[in-house]
C-alpha cells in the first residue's frame, strides 16, 4: 500500500512556490479565484444569506477581484519551475460571459510559459447562475511543462474533451454552508489525476479551498502539497483530510 504525506500551508502561494525545489512536483490541479468579485452583492457572493443566514452575510474569495489575473500570471511562472518535465497543469477556469474572460486571458498567459494542451468542457448540467445565458459548464485548462513527452496513463484512447454529467460520477456540486462558494466536486479532480499522474507522485493544488485536490490525492494514494492563503478554509481543509485519514485506519 502506498503511504500518502499530506503536506497543508496557511500563507501566500506565490511565496510558498517560491521555496520549492525546480522539477519538484509530478501534478498541479487548482482552481484560483476567477476575478468574479465575489465580495460584492452577487449570487455567490451573498450564498450564506441564501442557505438561511442573516441579510448581508457573505462567503468572500481572496483576491477574487482585479488581482486575479496577475496574481495567476505568477502562478504560471512558478508552475514552469516547479513542474517537472512532461508533467502538466489542469487548472479550473470559468465559462465565458461578463466578467468570465478568464478563460481567453488565461490560456495566453499560460501558452506564454508552458504549451497549452487543451481546453476541456465540464458540462454541469442544467441550470447555472447567470442572466440571460445560463452559466451550465465550466472549462479546465490543460498545460504540459515542456521537456519530456507528457505523463499520460489512460489507456483505453477514449478520453473526450468533454466531461458530460454523471460521467464517472462526475456531478455539479450545488454548495451548502460547509462547502468553500467555487467548490468542485472530488470526482472531477480525480478523473484529472488519474489520466496525469500515477500512485506515489506529489501533486500540488496552490489555490486549496477546502481542500478537495487533498481529499482526491488520498483516495488516490498521491502525494499532496496544499496551500491556501485564508485561515478559515486551511483549517476546514485540514480537518477534512485528517478526517479521511481516520476513516481509512478505522477501516
Amino acid at each position: 500500500m502506498v503511504t500518502v504525506e499530506h503536506l497543508l500551508i496557511l500563507g501566500d502561494c506565490i511565496e510558498v512556490m517560491e521555496k520549492m525545489d525546480d522539477k519538484s512536483v509530478d501534478f498541479i490541479f487548482t482552481d484560483p479565484p476567477y476575478g468574479h468579485f465575489n465580495n460584492d452583492d452577487d449570487l455567490a457572493a451573498r450564498r450564506e444569506y441564501v442557505f438561511g443566514g442573516k441579510p448581508g452575510e457573505k462567503r468572500p474569495i481572496a483576491n477574487d477581484g482585479l488581482d486575479a489575473d496577475a496574481l495567476f500570471r505568477k502562478a504560471v511562472d512558478q508552475f514552469y519551475r516547479i513542474l517537472k518535465p512532461g508533467a502538466c497543469v489542469c487548472c479550473c477556469c470559468a465559462g465565458g460571459g461578463g466578467r468570465d474572460v478568464s478563460y481567453a486571458t488565461w490560456s495566453l498567459y499560460i501558452d506564454e510559459v508552458l504549451d497549452f494542451k487543451h481546453m476541456i468542457v465540464w458540462d454541469k448540467g442544467p441550470m447555472g447562475m447567470g442572466w440571460h445565458y445560463r452559466r451550465s459548464y465550466e472549462l479546465i485548462l490543460v498545460a504540459q511543462r515542456q521537456g519530456a513527452k507528457c505523463k499520460w496513463y489512460d489507456a483505453t484512447n477514449r478520453i473526450e474533451n468533454i466531461i458530460r454529467p454523471g460521467y464517472k460520477g462526475i456531478r455539479k456540486l450545488i454548495p451548502g454552508p460547509e462547502n468553500h462558494p467555487t467548490e468542485k466536486p472530488v470526482n472531477l479532480v480525480k478523473h484529472f489525476m488519474t489520466l496525469h499522474t500515477e500512485p506515489g507522485d506529489l501533486v500540488l493544488d496552490p489555490f486549496m479551498g477546502r481542500g478537495t485536490t487533498g481529499v482526491a490525492c488520498e483516495e488516490l494514494g498521491r502525494n499532496f502539497i496544499g496551500i491556501e492563503t485564508d485561515e478559515y478554509w486551511y483549517q476546514k481543509a485540514k480537518e477534512r483530510i485528517d478526517c479521511i485519514k481516520a476513516q481509512e485506519v478505522l477501516e
